[in-house]
């Protein structure tokens, strides 16, 4: 069995299937600069999408930088000005404003619900499902995975602030209309969480990427939980490999799902240089920590010019797939900025894992 040969992936021909064009800014004073990194699951039938959506504020002086955020003292959302010409602050990166007191980010993230019939044309709402809403949000909420969970779904997400870092919180619904907030439950830098939905062995579990400053790693852990809310037993699962496509880092990605030969986890790895791809990795039924096989190459990598050039280039990065009728249809971002679709026979995947 040849795990290295490429594997038959089909790109929807229509591709991207959502872009910043397609979503109505949230505020007069805003402009879409991105619509990617959506969470997936299935709603009365449709294929429901909670996407990120990423908003600068206009300026219409090339001088003047921008940068909105939510005030949590004011309860709305503030904009402050920046001088580009002050050589106090850092532009370098089109993602920041780094200034001596403090790290801004240009845009500021909501999640937007969008629904289709047929799995690639979509109805965007007009208005955000989500918007930052507390001290841990003011910078944004982002990257959100749905779990159904009886009849509940519950979404965890990244939460982006200045004064806590990244933590990742939970929300659940049953309308996808009203949104619970249930608060952290992994705390900075802990981000890439994915929930199993259903228990193993009378235990939660959830794959989830701590992040260590001083080691500059970048690994997946699993946790587990009574409860959802309470995580506890945090275990090592894998890590970047040298010399080859997951080098730099890697991730969790989509909610796993559950096949006759294990949990198969659509994951995400970046090489050294931010080229961001995505593969498989198959864990066992009773012990979701332990590895099974991995993915040698990259079920999918960047090539088509949608995801090679955008906000952030060379990046395909997803947040939940669809596992129907033995394909796997995957939703993701590229390149930061749209909304593609690809999808693959499960068997492409178990041979290349060997399984």
């Amino acid at each position: 069995m040849n795990q290295k040969a490429k594997i038959n992936i089909k790109r929807y021909e229509n591709n991207p299937i959502i872009t910043p064009g397609d979503v109505k800014p949230s505020r007069p004073e805003f402009k879409v600069e991105c619509v990617f990194n959506a969470g997936v699951t299935r709603f009365e039938g449709d294929v429901l999408l909670l996407l990120r959506v990423a908003e600068s504020a206009i300026s219409n002086d090339k001088q003047v930088v921008k940068v909105p955020y939510y005030d949590y003292m004011k309860g709305e959302f503030v904009i402050e000005n920046f001088d580009r010409n002050d050589p106090a602050n850092d532009y370098s990166d089109s993602r920041y404003v780094k200034t001596p007191k403090r790290l801004y980010l240009t845009s500021v993230s909501h999640f937007r619900i969008a629904r289709s019939k047929d799995g690639v044309n979509f109805v965007i709402d007009e208005k955000p499902a989500m918007v930052p809403a507390n001290e841990y949000e003011m910078y944004g909420i982002e990257d959100p995975r749905i779990t159904l969970i009886g009849d509940t779904y519950y979404i965890n997400y990244s939460s982006i602030s200045y004064i806590t870092g990244v933590t990742t919180c939970l929300a659940t619904t049953k309308d996808f209309k009203t949104f619970e907030r249930k608060g952290v439950i992994f705390t900075p830098d802990n981000k890439d969480i994915c929930i199993f939905p259903e228990k193993i062995n009378g235990k939660y579990y959830a794959f989830n990427r701590p992040a260590s400053a001083e080691y500059n790693r970048r690994d997946m852990w699993i946790a587990e939980s009574p409860d959802l809310l309470c995580w506890g037993n945090h275990r090592y699962v894998m890590t970047a490999r040298d010399d080859m496509w997951d080098n730099g880092r890697v991730g969790c990605s989509a909610v796993p799902f559950k096949t006759e030969k294990g949990w198969l986890e659509i994951y995400h790895g970046a090489t050294k240089d931010n080229c961001y791809s995505l593969g498989a990795s198959l864990h066992d039924l009773n012990d979701p920590g332990k590895v099974i096989a991995r993915s040698t190459v990259p079920i999918i990598k960047p090539e088509e010019d949608y995801e090679l050039y955008g906000f952030f280039g060379n990046v395909i990065f997803n947040c939940g797939v669809l596992f129907e009728n033995n394909k796997i249809k995957i939703y993701y971002g590229a390149a930061d900025t749209v909304m593609a679709y690809a999808e693959v026979d499960i068997d492409e995947i178990f041979k290349n894992l060997g399984v």
